[in-house]
This record gives structure tokens, C-alpha cells and sequence, in this order.
């Protein structure tokens, strides 16, 4: 058996860390076809359809897994690991993922990395709307917790949005229940999400009207009416969006070619398929995949201190939030 923490492509005999040839190939093979121009799903969707084991001796591959394969500098040697990748290829491959990267627009400035996680940006509150960011309780101290918040759990030094917090492995047991479920009904992936009506903006109303009223005085051939036009049209154009369904759902199946059951978290997974997680005060959670279809889990916080206090339900509480929530509201607009 294959040792717990022994990368794909080496083997112990007698104590000591060589080569396992027949991996090593697979290895070489993944590199070569990265810096060649194929991309982590096309590599992983190969590797599956030929029935290829991967480290965990499944053959199953996705594009994180090719991806941890593509990062791990134990491949270039050092004192314990004979060399398996040349310098060279293996500087090409970071490149190659640097450019990736920041063509995705990946890349960020070290100081705005430090506070940034994969889920920055994709968590957000089903009450009020706002992002939810990541806080550290008890900074250095021993009782150290990091916990996603409303970004409007406090505002101007009083809580406004008392949404339920949410700990790194909680967000990462939601994407896997999630997918894992998504897995077992891909037949929900083919569901067209309904389109949204045409956003009526203030200013798209008031072009309407006034191509109504040049239309009515007959003024056809009037400068303003042309203007007025192509400026709806405009309007309407920027609220469209792409219907890109069919090749986000491709991407998603592509993701997860191969995988019977996620059991663990996949970083790069979880940015390839989620567009957004939407958290509710009732533990109602809705996983979002890029393609549109949404995933609703049930999910049950323990603790005062995930509640924000007694497990209790009535109408005072539920008044009481209300009239915080409107307060709030009403500081934000005077902001």
C-alpha cells in the first residue's frame, strides 16, 4: 500500500524513497502535456478514460488532482526525493500556471492575498445581500477562531444583519454535501434556469417614454428619436447577459468526470464550479454552480454562539431584528 503522504510516482523500499517507473511515466507525461498546451480537465479527462490509477489508486482524475500533481516541487529532488522532473520543465509548468492564472484574474497583490480564501467573494447573505467576509476572533491567542460574517453584521458599531456565522469546514462540508448530490442527480444540470425579466431602470423608462411621445408627434426622421434609439438599446444590452449555460454546464461535467464521491475539499474544484453560496438566518444554504442550478441544503449551526445567542423563537426577537435591520438600512443611506 502506497504510504499516506508519498506523492504519485515514488515508492519506500528498505526505508529509502526511488522511483516507481510506471507512475513516474504518468508523471512526466502530465507535465509534458501541460507545457504542450493542454489544459488540467482535458489532461484528467484522458487520464480517466484510459483507466490510469491515480495516488489514491482510483481511476479518477480531475483537475485538481492534476493540478496538486502540476505544483509539487518534490518532483524537482531534493534530500529525500530522487529527481523525477528536469528544472527546466518544471519552471515552464509555473509559468504556464502564473499565465493562467492571471488571465483568469487570479492574480492579486500579496497585501490584498493575506485576508483572501477561495471562498472570498463567493459567500453571500440571503437577507440583506451583502458579501460575507472572513473576521479573526482573538487574533495570536490561543482561543483563535476564524468565522465568515455578514459584511453588515455590525455597522456603525451596532449589529445589523444577524445572519448565522460560518467556520472554513462548515463551507467546505456544504460544497461536498452539495456536489455530492449534484452528482447523484446530474440530470439537474440539464435544467434551463428561467430567464430574469428586463430589468426596467428609471432611465430606460424615461428613453421609452420619449421615443413613445416623438413616435406619437410622427417626428421619424428626428435626430433625437435616432439618438434616443440606439441609447435604449444600449440600456438594454447592459443588463443582458450571455446565455452561457450549455458551456458552463459542460465545464461542470467536465470538472466532475470520473468522481463517484467527493470526500474531501478540492480547492480548485470549488472555483472551477461554484458561482456563489447564498446563506440564510433559518440555516437554508443555496449552492449555486456556475451554470446556474442551485443545490438547497438544510444546515444545522451548533452553539449560542453560531445563533448569536438563545435558541429561542419569538416575536419579540424577530421585531426586534426587524427594527435593526431598518436602522441600519437608514445609516447607510445618511453614509
Amino acid at each position: 500500500m502506497m504510504q499516506r503522504h508519498m506523492p504519485m510516482g515514488y515508492k519506500m523500499v528498505n526505508g529509502n524513497i526511488e522511483i516507481q517507473e510506471e507512475q513516474a511515466e504518468i508523471i512526466k507525461r502530465i507535465f509534458m502535456d501541460y507545457i504542450n498546451g493542454k489544459s488540467m480537465i482535458a489532461i484528467a479527462k484522458e487520464l480517466t478514460a484510459m483507466n490510469v490509477l491515480n495516488a489514491n489508486k482510483k481511476p479518477n482524475w480531475n483537475h485538481g488532482s492534476v493540478g496538486k500533481i502540476l505544483q509539487n516541487v518534490k518532483y524537482q529532488g531534493d534530500n529525500l526525493y530522487p529527481k523525477l522532473i528536469e528544472k527546466d520543465i518544471f519552471t515552464k509548468t509555473q509559468q504556464r500556471r502564473t499565465a493562467k492564472e492571471a488571465e483568469l484574474g487570479r492574480t492579486q497583490q500579496i497585501y490584498a492575498m493575506r485576508n483572501q480564501t477561495v471562498f472570498s467573494g463567493k459567500i453571500r447573505c440571503g437577507e440583506c445581500g451583502e458579501p460575507y467576509r472572513k473576521y479573526i476572533e482573538h487574533a495570536g491567542k490561543p482561543s483563535e477562531k476564524i468565522k465568515w460574517k455578514c459584511k453588515k453584521y455590525i455597522f456603525q458599531n451596532e449589529v445589523c444583519c444577524k445572519n448565522q456565522f460560518y467556520t472554513d469546514s462548515q463551507l467546505m462540508d456544504i460544497f461536498i454535501a452539495a456536489t455530492n448530490e449534484l452528482i447523484k442527480k446530474k440530470w439537474l444540470l440539464e435544467k434551463v434556469p428561467k430567464k430574469k425579466p428586463l430589468k426596467m431602470t428609471l432611465e430606460l423608462r424615461q428613453t421609452e417614454n420619449r421615443i413613445k411621445e416623438l413616435e406619437q408627434e410622427q417626428l421619424f426622421s428626428s435626430l433625437e428619436l435616432a439618438e434616443l434609439v440606439f441609447k435604449r438599446a444600449e440600456l438594454i444590452y447592459k443588463d443582458l447577459k450571455i446565455d452561457d449555460h450549455k458551456s458552463n454546464t459542460e465545464k461542470i461535467k467536465e470538472a466532475l468526470a470520473g468522481i463517484e464521491k467527493i470526500t474531501e475539499f478540492d480547492e480548485e474544484l470549488f472555483e472551477a464550479i461554484i458561482k456563489q453560496i447564498t446563506v440564510y438566518q433559518d440555516t437554508k444554504v443555496d449552492v449555486e454552480y456556475i451554470n446556474g442550478t442551485i443545490i438547497s441544503r438544510s444546515i444545522e449551526n451548533s452553539g449560542k454562539d453560531e445563533k448569536h445567542g438563545s435558541d429561542e423563537k419569538d416575536s419579540s426577537n424577530n421585531t426586534a431584528s426587524n427594527k435593526i435591520r431598518q436602522a441600519c438600512k437608514s445609516r447607510a443611506e445618511k453614509a
